[in-house]
């Protein structure tokens, strides 16, 4: 028993030796792995970052999912240099270079979702939904086997469904007013065209009026086209609106400056680090040098917008109205990578030609004049521009510009918040202005699609009761005007569902903002309509 005894505590010292042992060649190894890495072992500034990234390959407890890792991490990765240099994975790049191209494969159409249903707002003419035979107003329930209508599908998801390569056919499936089923258009996709300008038109007999959304590859050739069409009706000044666009191609903003600019003014120059500075001059061939010409910026106005805008104030060649635009000022080059990725990098700075950056401090809390709110339904906003006198430029003609970033306006117009109430920030959150556009088109189709003009148009909205129709619509919706809620918000309201009616008609954009700028007062006073 005694023997028993001994040779247990012998073989329990035996293993106390042994895990001692163990213990002592862990913690060795743990402090071995707690042993400092070198990170200037590689020969770059980027030597941490590769040596992090050497070490968890070599260390981690778990397979590295090395592609997840790199798509997640390069995001941030631009995101900490500036506001604008961007990664873009090969969905996302794709979609970029489209929008910009001035145009894409698709059936040609255009739609909203008021009501979880598409709805044709505007068919191309000469596309292949035209040619199939899809009508404005017409109700999208099926794309292929997929029902879109009724499911809470977003629009992108829509989108998708609907574009696809040329050549390829999709089964459109609509619900149209007065037929009882169903009725399926097979389409053939086609290159659908992108204009970039919404609408030309003459403002009155002498004053032109464009808008250019975005400055897409086409936007000089359809510049050219619509202001050649708007001179042989008449044109001496033109209204060039920007709100709202947030640039694109360089090449088209230089091309649409020398437009308007004498031979060797200065349109922008740019400037970077790694790159020497570059100086853009007009060579004084423009068609438009004898157009008196208006610029309308508003805090989107970003990019290729504020050096369309910069070259003309600094060489006072136009009067810019409005509010201090985006700021944007930073030159991107594109990197693409054989993925089908790609980058667009910051590499240098726009100047206008007085010599102001146009790009903005990159602080979030940036105070850029622009305040909008809601007090008791009331929609406010800024009522002047705030200037930095240490930041003093002169313009070819001798007048003082000033820095700080964006453009800021020679005529400065505040949002119109006139008309702006309970009652009318109810119907906007619901939505009402479009659905009772569809409700309209609904029950006078045949008559809205008869319009060929804005003055046959205007008398056939006329003759229809609008007002009453959309109070009556608004309350069965739980929204009723209070005390002089609607004497108040009455201009903006019905010029706003007359505008969206018309653009089911055949006028399409060019009956809607005819008619829904006639309540801008940023149009008028740059028409000299009105007093800023």
């Amino acid at each position: 028993m005694t023997d028993d005894k001994n040779k247990y505590r012998l073989l329990r010292t035996v293993l106390w030796v042994i895990t001692i042992l163990i213990a002592a060649i862990l913690i060795a190894n743990a402090i071995k792995g707690r042993q400092k890495v070198d990170v200037n072992s590689i020969d770059s500034d980027w030597s941490k970052l590769m040596v992090i990234l050497k070490t968890m390959d070599e260390n981690y407890v778990d397979d590295i999912d090395h592609k997840k890792v790199t798509e997640d991490i390069l995001p941030a990765l631009m995101k900490e240099l500036d506001p604008h240099s961007v990664y873009l994975p090969p969905s996302d790049l794709k979609e970029a270079e489209e929008s910009l191209q001035g145009g894409f494969d698709g059936i040609g159409i255009q739609f909203n979702v008021p009501a979880d249903t598409a709805i044709v707002t505007s068919v191309i003419v000469g596309g292949p939904s035209e040619k199939a035979g899809l009508l404005t107003g017409d109700r999208i329930i099926k794309v292929d086997d997929t029902v879109i209508a009724g499911v809470q599908m977003d629009q992108d998801s829509m989108v998708k469904l609907m574009r696809g390569p040329k050549g390829t056919k999709v089964t459109i499936s609509v619900k149209r007013s007065g037929e009882a089923d169903l009725i399926p258009f097979d389409i053939i996709r086609d290159k659908i065209p992108v204009n970039s300008i919404d609408v030309a038109f003459m403002w009155n007999d002498t004053t032109g009026y464009i808008k250019l959304s975005k400055f897409a590859r086409t936007s000089y050739l359809e510049f050219l086209e619509a202001a050649a069409e708007l001179r042989k009706q008449g044109m001496k000044r033109l209204i060039f609106d920007l709100r709202d666009n947030t640039g694109g191609y360089l090449d088209q903003a230089l091309l649409l400056s020398n437009e308007f600019l004498q031979k060797g003014d200065l349109i922008v120059y740019m400037e970077g680090k790694h790159r020497k500075r570059e100086d853009m001059y007009a060579d004084g061939h423009g068609s438009c040098q004898n157009i008196d010409l208006a610029v309308l910026i508003n805090e989107s106005s970003a990019s290729s917008s504020e050096i369309f805008a910069g070259a003309m104030q600094d060489n006072d060649r136009a009067t810019i109205y409005g509010v201090r635009s985006f700021g944007k000022g930073l030159v991107q080059e594109p990197v693409y990578f054989t993925d089908g990725s790609g980058i667009r990098l910051t590499i240098q700075r726009f100047y206008t030609p007085s010599g102001r950056c146009i790009q903005k401090p990159y602080a979030d809390d940036y105070d850029y004049d622009i305040i909008h709110r809601y007090s008791n339904g009331e929609l406010f906003s800024a009522d002047s521009i705030k200037v930095d006198d240490s930041l003093k430029f002169t313009t070819k003609g001798g007048r003082t510009v000033y820095g700080g970033g964006g453009i800021i306006p020679d005529v400065f117009v505040p949002l119109d918040t006139v008309g702006s109430n309970e009652f009318y920030v109810k119907c906007n959150r619901l939505g009402l202005q479009n659905k009772y556009a569809n409700k309209f088109f609904d029950a006078n189709a045949s008559g809205l699609r008869a319009q060929t003009t804005l003055a046959s148009l205007n008398s056939f909205l006329d003759s229809k009761g609008i007002e009453s129709g959309f109070l009556s619509f608004a309350a069965a919706n739980g929204v009723t005007p209070k005390d002089d809620e609607w004497q108040r918000a009455r201009d903006l309201v019905l010029t706003q569902v007359r505008a969206l009616i018309a653009r089911y008609s055949p006028l399409g954009d060019n009956g809607f903002y005819p008619i829904y700028l006639t309540t801008d007062r940023l149009v008028s006073i740059a028409a000299g309509e009105q007093q800023p």
